[in-house]
This record gives C-alpha cells, structure tokens and sequence, in this order.
C-alpha cells in the first residue's frame, strides 16, 4: 500500500499545467492569453483538489483584457477536468490495492482453514518434535 501512496503522490507532484507561458508565447498566443491560461491552469488545479497549487486570477485584467479572460477560462476548465481525473485515478488505484490485499488475506485464511480442516481427526501429537535436534 505504502508503494501505491507513493506512485499516486509521483504522479500528483508531476502533473504540471498542460502548456507553460512561455510555451504558449513561443508558438504564437499573446502574452495576455498565456499570462491567463497560466493563472487558470493553476486555479483549476486547485478546484480540482490539488494540494499544490492555489486560486490566481487578476480581477480586474480578467474584466478589462478579453485575452487574458479568454485564456484563464480555457485553462481552468482544461486544468480542473485532468485534476478530477488524476484524483479519480489514484483513488482508484488506492481501492484496487485495498481489494487485492484483502483478497490476498482471504486466500490466507481459506488456506488455513482448509489445512485444519484436512488434518481433522488425524493424531499428531507424535509431531510436537518434528524438525528439532
């Protein structure tokens, strides 16, 4: 289980946002739309229960620059979606282990049973020292 928690925690720590700023700059969006989509990305993550990132959001460039509006609200909703999807995962994956080891404690258990079960009956009070010089 310990191996599991540490995978999913892997796996949250390297779920970044889709694109960086500076990729988006790079391949043509303006700079407010990619200063937006940053602070979304990082907004929607934290809606989407990530314990490492935080709200951002410019008030008042959101209602004043239609590109940086455009671009927070396309990020936030991309961002919130994988988030969800990440958290549904590793709760998932979390439920699997915890199904498998208690199958695996199940199997036990019936081994055990059918051992006592077969030697019902047969005298091995002789067997005390089996195995001992």
């Amino acid at each position: 289980m310990t191996r599991l928690l540490f995978i999913a925690f892997a796996i949250a720590l390297t779920s970044a946002c889709v694109s960086t700023k500076d990729d988006l700059i790079s391949k043509g969006y303006p700079v407010a739309y990619a200063e937006g989509f940053d602070d979304g990305c990082h907004s929607g993550n934290k809606a989407g229960g990530s314990m490492f990132d935080e709200f951002r959001k410019d008030i008042n460039r959101f209602n004043a620059d239609m590109q940086y509006a455009q671009g927070w609200s396309d990020a936030f909703r991309q961002c919130e979606s994988e988030q969800e999807a990440l958290q549904r995962q590793t709760r998932m994956a979390i439920e699997q282990q915890r199904l498998n080891e208690q199958r695996k404690e199940n199997d036990r258990e019936e081994k055990y049973r059918l051992e006592r079960e077969v030697l019902r009956g047969v005298d091995t009070s002789g067997l005390e020292n089996f195995g001992k010089e």
